[in-house]
């Protein structure tokens, strides 16, 4: 299984948000140069993640954008199953697009349907605040923003 871009680029939004020193405030160019992303793609994650609750914005000089909520209450399960469009693994779990003609006694689709739960569970156990503790960044890259805590 392979996460959407759109999936990754909202998980490090939320990321770089969390490591900014307070009150946590940035910008979408910041952020887009600071991870070498494109400007129009932030706008739609920003925009995703603002409608859900989870990054109040605000417009004009001085404003920006930051959590809506602290990092420790925000797991990495829920930015994912808001962000990912479905979680059909395979084509059978969605059952109005299946044309599988082994589905009826099919086992894979149960093991794959553990897995699947399973892979939520590890998700539902991190916080933001875990994976921005975790990570130490690329070779050569600041592992945070410029002045950020760790």
């Amino acid at each position: 299984m392979q996460l959407t871009q759109f999936t990754d680029f909202s998980l490090r939004v939320l990321i770089y948000l969390v490591r900014l020193p307070e009150p946590g405030m940035a910008t979408i160019p910041e952020i887009a140069e600071y991870y070498r992303i494109s400007r129009n793609h932030l706008v739609k994650v920003v925009n995703t993640l603002a409608n859900a609750g989870l990054l109040v914005t605000m417009r004009g000089k001085g404003g920006g954008l930051r959590l809506a909520r602290p990092a420790d209450t925000i797991t990495i399960a829920e930015v994912v199953r808001l962000t990912e469009p479905n979680m059909n693994l395979v084509e059978c779990f969605d059952p109005k697009a299946s044309h599988c003609r082994i589905d009826r006694g099919c086992f894979l689709k149960a093991i794959l349907y553990e897995a699947r739960k399973d892979f939520l569970a590890a998700l539902e156990r991190h916080t933001l605040a875990d994976a921005a503790r975790m990570g130490s960044g690329s070779e050569g890259e600041s592992p945070a923003p410029r002045g950020a805590r760790m």
